[in-house]
């Protein structure tokens, strides 16, 4: 194998197959869903299921059916009324003005034939792409809906890019179907077998002789077809592995340039472009060839009809207009066979993508909670008749992991009093991050139990809890819209003077001011117009607006600069003031101020205390918080 080749493999593993991370820093890395173009694995249930939706507008359907079967038998009826009028020109019997009257009659017969056909094509592509559109609607809202009550497992295993080609690439294919396949196979159904029974009233034996060529149509169409489905599959892998690259190469512009790697990047560009190129060279040429190798098949065809029909003629048993009909059919009989070929394609693509989308409907929704869950709410905003909590949270004999062969947490017991502030500190993947996800309960745990105010959150319903719970992340996100929106996504229905005054705790108010339009500047990019640290200030005035009783920072500081921490401690103690505080921090310096502060490593417990008494104690906080070792 030659080096650009071994390159070309190495480029083709990398990004036509990729994976995803879950459980933070040092979690579980699981496969990553590729989008492919292949045989559907039960075709039947999945075409059932897209007919349920189609079938909330049988009506239409059943009106695009009766118009697709009136175009069909207006091409047919069309085609054999030129019998009459050629039989009509040879015979003898007429006059020239009769022949010329009955010509003129004839064609327009045919004229209005043929509009009744244009006219009946017309509606049903009308009515099925409105038939096709409601199906699509219906389809994508209750995938949304369900991508929404997923459990945060189900996203951490499956990458965003796969998650979004459900409803990109899947969803097209299956529109493509509904659009025009549908409509195309009932019409070549007909017509296929309506030109049989057409051709066997008028002489069997030429008929008989064309239907003979139908499995010679049937078995090179399908050879050329299975040749022509592997390269494009070929195809659809190199174009998703250049996607791949293209889309990691732009992101990643800044470290390719810091590490004067643009050379590299052209030539790796270059290894997957070219093999893009020859896969798509091949599967264009075997999709280009069938319509000219059909084509030039159906000419034989022809051949053979007009010389027997010709020999019938001769001998009276078949009259001219007749082998006009003749001819003309079997010029064209591979038609349909071609187009119902080409349909299948497009239906097996269609169904493979539909198969996708409802992998993702049938996938088990998250619990909100027992039968018998409880509503909760905040001393800040509490609501009629539900519990008022005041946030004490406990952790009792608490074991998880994200896999079962592979254990995260062991034996955890913390516990937090109404107000008081939690650090974790620990090296990463020791687990501080994971107890957070657990108090949430993006995951369930396996054993032991968490409570707030002595109930199992287990026992309260899923988004009561997590009303309750304001948390800012490590990893920022803002959405697009104003600064004043993305503030108010915390709590919807604050006013703008709270969005100002928490903005102002998270002391994000004096920058907010200087941007063009203050807080009504539009955010786009996931805040690409600012900076870092300006993102992360959001992120926590987004958490100050809440009116949860308890609080979760996981390093909210980390992407701010010194300068900019110092600024907002002193409002994030504000903020934490009265709530029940979970702190994940890198600078020990944060936490200090803890009331207590739990150091993890391996998933177990192995000090607590407060800043003083840890350093008393000289054991792992006192090295980390000293420099003898570092806190990686």
């Amino acid at each position: 194998m030659s080096h650009n080749e071994a390159r070309k493999e190495s480029l083709m593993k990398r990004y036509g197959r990729q994976s995803s991370n879950i459980g933070g820093k040092g979690g579980f890395r699981g496969p990553r869903g590729r989008m492919g173009f292949g045989k559907p694995k039960n075709a039947r249930k999945t075409i059932g299921r897209l007919f349920r939706y189609i079938g909330k507008d049988y009506r239409l359907v059943i009106i695009v059916l009766i118009f697709t079967l009136i175009a069909s038998v207006s091409s047919l009826l069309g085609s054999y009324r030129l019998r009459p009028i050629i039989n009509n020109l040879v015979n003898k019997d007429y006059t020239v003005e009769q022949k010329i009257h009955n010509l003129l009659l004839g064609i327009i017969v045919i004229a209005v034939i043929y509009l009744v056909g244009v006219v009946s094509t017309y509606f049903q592509q009308r009515i099925m792409i409105s038939v096709s559109q409601n199906a699509l609607i219906k389809i994508r809202k209750d995938l949304f809906t369900k991508m929404q009550k997923l459990p945060l497992r189900y996203h951490d295993t499956h990458t965003h890019g796969d998650l979004m080609s459900r409803f990109t690439n899947d969803l097209d294919a299956v529109g493509d179907m509904l659009n025009n396949t549908l409509p195309q196979v009932f019409s070549g159904i007909i017509t296929f077998f309506g030109t049989i029974i057409l051709m066997y009233t008028m002489n069997w034996l030429l008929a008989t002789i064309i239907i003979v060529t139908i499995p010679f149509f049937a078995y090179v169409g399908n050879l050329i077809g299975k040749t022509s489905r592997k390269y494009y599959l070929e195809q659809q892998r190199s174009l998703g592995a250049l996607n791949g690259y293209i889309e990691e190469s732009i992101s990643g512009q800044k470290v390719i340039k810091v590490f004067n790697h643009e050379g590299t990047t052209i030539e790796e560009f270059n290894i997957l472009s070219d093999d893009l190129r020859h896969t798509q060279r091949k599967a264009q040429f075997f999709g280009g060839i069938m319509g000219p190798v059909m084509g030039n098949l159906s000419q034989v065809s022809y051949a053979i009809t007009a010389t027997v029909g010709g020999i019938l003629v001769l001998f009276g048993k078949l009259d001219l207009g007749a082998l006009q009909v003749f001819v003309q059919n079997s010029r064209h009989f591979s038609r349909p066979i071609n187009e119902l070929s080409q349909q299948m394609n497009i239906i097996f693509a269609a169904l493979a993508g539909a198969e996708r989308v409802f992998e993702v409907m049938d996938e088990e929704a998250e619990v909100q909670g027992s039968e018998n869950a409880i509503e909760i709410s905040s001393p800040y905003e509490p609501k009629f008749n539900t519990r008022v909590i005041k946030g004490e949270v406990v952790l009792k004999n608490v074991t998880f992991g994200y896999l079962p062969d592979k254990v995260v947490l062991k034996n955890i017991n913390v516990t937090a009093k109404p107000g008081q502030k939690i650090a974790f500190v620990g090296s990463t993947g020791a687990g501080k991050t994971t107890i957070t996800n657990l108090i949430n309960r993006f995951y369930e745990i396996e054993q032991g139990k968490i409570t707030i105010d002595g109930i199992n959150i287990k026992d309260i319903k899923k988004d009561a809890l997590r009303r309750n719970i304001a948390m800012v992340l490590q990893d920022t996100h803002l959405f697009s819209g104003t600064v004043k929106e993305n503030i108010r996504y915390g709590r919807l229905d604050a006013t703008d003077e709270e969005v100002i005054e928490a903005a102002k705790i998270a002391c994000a108010h004096s920058f907010i001011e200087r941007l063009p339009n203050g807080y009504d500047t539009v955010l786009e990019g996931d805040g690409a117009n600012l900076s870092q640290g300006e993102r992360q200030l959001l992120n926590i005035a987004r958490a100050a607006i809440s009116k949860a009783p308890i609080l979760i920072l996981d390093e909210a500081t980390s992407s701010v600069d010194t300068r900019t921490e110092k600024l907002i401690e002193k409002g994030m103690d504000q903020l934490m003031k009265n709530r029940t505080t979970f702190v994940i921090a890198h600078r020990l310096s944060t936490v200090r101020n803890a009331d207590k502060i739990i150091v993890l490593e391996q998933g177990q417990i192995i000090e607590e205390g407060t800043h003083e008494e840890l350093l008393a104690l000289g054991g792992r906080y006192y090295e980390l918080y000293t420099g003898l070792v570092e806190l990686d």
